[in-house]
Order: structure tokens, then C-alpha cells, then sequence
């Protein structure tokens, strides 16, 4: 299955959490801090959302940074993805 976002959304998956600290020590998935950046899957066409033209900034593959408590999360096929507002995305890792 896949998605196709509407609007100004994004479709994002997190990246990998770190197993181990800098320091060697193993982490317990409750110690696991979820990160906030993420790979970019799909992105909607923009346009008119609110009255204010959108017009799309990131691409799909690229890799981004989103705030703590954006979007909402879904599985589909096994997969966690989150769909969020290009808008919630703070910045793009080059």
C-alpha cells in the first residue's frame, strides 16, 4: 500500500534509535529517547491551505528534522510512519 499525502502533509519515517551510548552502555527500549529526524517518503502537491499558498520545500529521500510532538503516527504494512505538516518540519540535514 501507499500513501499519497494531501495538501501541505508529509509522509516521514524516524530514523533508526541508537542501541548503545557514546560510552558503550546498552540502552532498554524504555530508556530510548525517539529521535526527531526522519526520512522523507512522500510529500503532498501544496497549494491553497488557510487562505496562504503552499508551495512545497522538501523532496522525497531527503532527510529532515520535525518538532518533538508533530503528526500522527500510523502503520501500514508492518511499517510506523507519520504524517506530518511541512510546516512541523524545522529543518532539512544536508
Amino acid at each position: 500500500m501507499s500513501l499519497k499525502p494531501l495538501f501541505d502533509r508529509v509522509v516521514i519515517k524516524d530514523a533508526e534509535m541508537e542501541e548503545t551510548t557514546k560510552g558503550g552502555l546498552i540502552l532498554t527500549s524504555s530508556a530510548k529517547e525517539k529521535p526527531q529526524y526522519a526520512t522523507v517518503l512522500a510529500v503532498g502537491p501544496g497549494g491553497v491551505v488557510d487562505g496562504k499558498e503552499i508551495t512545497m520545500q522538501v523532496k522525497v529521500g531527503q532527510k529532515v528534522v520535525y518538532s518533538k510532538y508533530a503528526g500522527t503516527e500510523i502503520k501500514i504494512d508492518g511499517e510506523e510512519l507519520k504524517i506530518v505538516r511541512q510546516s512541523d518540519i524545522l529543518a532539512i540535514v544536508e
